[in-house]
């Protein structure tokens, strides 16, 4: 291999590259004999089909492999000689092969620009925490409390109405036939929520205990059995027992039946609760006062590929008309995503950061233990899905990333009320263009092409 020529233009370099026949022969010729152990032709003993008659059969196909291993092999071989740290795929302009020909051709790369990273002492954010005021805390108990509302028997005379507790049996039949699930047992439901099928709650207002109720309903048009869809259906309906609402007092006994030890406990559940809830959203607070910064402070050339298939990216759900809208809005946002993740990057590899197989597994065993009874499906997902794997690497790896610069910098803290923290919140949601795995975004565009 030569590299005959090298053009460089800001990050775009082209490489002109000249493998003599010779070699390609050379190639051939290994191919073919490693062939000789897996090609299976009539009339040749298993392992004994000379080269010549391989290169009769395939001729043609074995070139085309051997070109290609070529191509691979040169380029990459081409770009660690030129120490060219290369981002996204190099495109590759064919000149001259055949059979019997040397082969030429060009070598498109762009490569990643230096990177003078800002001393991190120079920046300053603010790490905000929550302050729960007990009105608050109150007003969750209240409505914890009625959504757990305690009933107490009514007497047999008493009717049943709307907020009331009905239990009861029935039996079921469409055409007077039966039909697969038309018995129900001990079913429970409070009058007025409309929640067995719609129009049900209502014919049950009046009855009383020990009554049979006729009542008539209709099937809902996504029901299990496709057959069973929208039929009207007569149930009879046996009324085991009504039970009316009773007044729920928020205290010891019923903090124990929420799972507490006791109200104080319940109480600090709640905060914690709450505060975990607003969380997750003032850390990205934090992280956007940091991305700004770094956005700001740091000003390099970017490679057009990477920003032009990150527009592409932002712009495959958009209509035409759309994608020629908001293209300065496109592009703004693309910069500034291969921006941040290029620095975020270059950050992560000068501390030598890393994301370990363990803290992976770990961040999918927290998903596992939030959706009991389905931890097989959870695991299948992302061993059939290793994009699935790969997003949750780069998640981790920024936040790596982005608490590696916290510890640097100064980090001033603040705490807010509810209210402050809501209108941050909000302004933030209305400015904020999603961001998540900038940093696996500049990796993998800037990996996949070392492989």
């Amino acid at each position: 291999m030569k590299i005959e020529k090298q053009i460089k233009k800001g990050l775009s370099t082209t490489l002109s590259i000249f493998v003599g026949k010779k070699d390609i022969e050379k190639k051939l010729e290994v191919k073919l004999e490693d062939l000789k152990s897996k090609v299976s032709l009539k009339g040749f003993r298993p392992g004994k089909v000379p080269p010549s008659v391989i290169k009769k059969q395939f001729g043609k196909a074995i070139y085309g492999e051997v070109i290609d291993d070529l191509l691979r092999e040169t380029s990459q071989k081409a770009i660690k000689e030129k120490q060219i740290k290369i981002a996204g795929q190099p495109k590759i302009d064919l000149k001259s092969f055949g059979e019997g020909k040397d082969l030429s051709f060009q070598l498109y790369v762009e490569s990643i620009p230096e990177i003078k990273l800002k001393p991190l002492k120079d920046f300053k954010a603010t790490e905000y925490s929550i302050k729960i005021n007990e009105k608050l805390i109150d007003k969750k108990l209240t409505e914890i409390s009625k959504n757990h509302k305690s009933f107490k028997d009514k007497s047999i005379n008493e009717n049943a109405k709307i907020g009331d507790q009905i239990i009861f049996d029935y039996s079921a039949t469409i055409d007077k036939k039966k039909f697969e699930g038309s018995e129900g047992k001990g079913i429970q439901i409070e009058l007025g929520k409309d929640l067995f099928l719609k129009g049900f709650d209502e014919q049950l207002v009046g009855s009383k205990s020990n009554q049979v109720k006729k009542i008539f309903s209709t099937l809902p048009s996504n029901h299990p059995n496709k057959e069973l869809a929208n039929k009207k259906t007569l149930f009879e309906c046996k009324i085991i027992k009504i039970k009316k609402p009773s007044e729920t007092i928020i205290n010891d006994e019923f903090a124990k039946q929420m799972g507490a030890k006791d109200l104080t406990d319940l109480k600090k559940l709640i905060s914690d609760q709450i505060s975990s809830q607003y969380k997750q959203a003032l850390l990205s607070i934090t992280k956007k006062e940091i991305l700004d910064q770094i956005e700001k402070t740091h000003n390099f050339d970017l490679p057009d590929n990477l920003v032009q298939n990150e527009i592409s990216a932002i712009s495959s759900n958009l209509k035409d008309e759309d994608k020629v809208k908001f293209k300065k809005q496109n592009e703004k946002i693309a910069k500034s995503r291969i921006k941040l993740g290029l620095v975020l990057n270059e950050l992560g590899e000068k501390n030598n950061l890393k994301v370990e197989e363990i803290e992976i597994k770990n961040e999918i065993q927290k998903q596992v233990k939030g959706m009991p009874g389905q931890e097989k499906l959870i695991y299948d997902y992302y061993q059939k899905n290793p994009m699935a794997t790969q997003s949750i690497r780069g998640a981790l790896y920024e936040e790596k990333i982005i608490n590696f610069i916290k510890s640097k910098i100064t980090l001033m803290k603040k705490e807010l009320n509810t209210q402050d923290a809501d209108r941050m919140i909000s302004k933030l949601n209305d400015s904020k263009e999603p961001e998540a795995n900038i940093v696996n975004k500049a990796k993998n565009k800037t990996s996949k092409s070392k492989k």
